[in-house]
């Protein structure tokens, strides 16, 4: 069992990994925090929304498998 789970936390990490670096770059940095930025108000479509809540998704399963692998294995 904690070879299979060792195994789809791998896959789950390239994926994330993959997602990543698939997603645009804002170019904005730390300048976005002191106002005149663009980005808090643009509303992301499509493939941005989609690699976003991929990101997410990805970045949840992988923390719940780490936890799970550390706590119980």
């Amino acid at each position: 069992m904690r070879t299979f789970l060792m195994i789809i936390q791998f896959l789950v990490s390239i994926a994330l990994i993959a997602v990543v670096v698939l997603q645009e770059s804002k170019g904005e940095g730390l300048g976005a925090l002191g106002g005149g930025s663009s980005m808090f108000f643009n509303r992301r479509k499509g493939r941005e929304e989609l690699l976003s809540t991929a990101t997410t998704y990805l970045a949840v399963g992988f923390m719940v498998l780490s936890v799970i692998l550390a706590v119980w294995f």
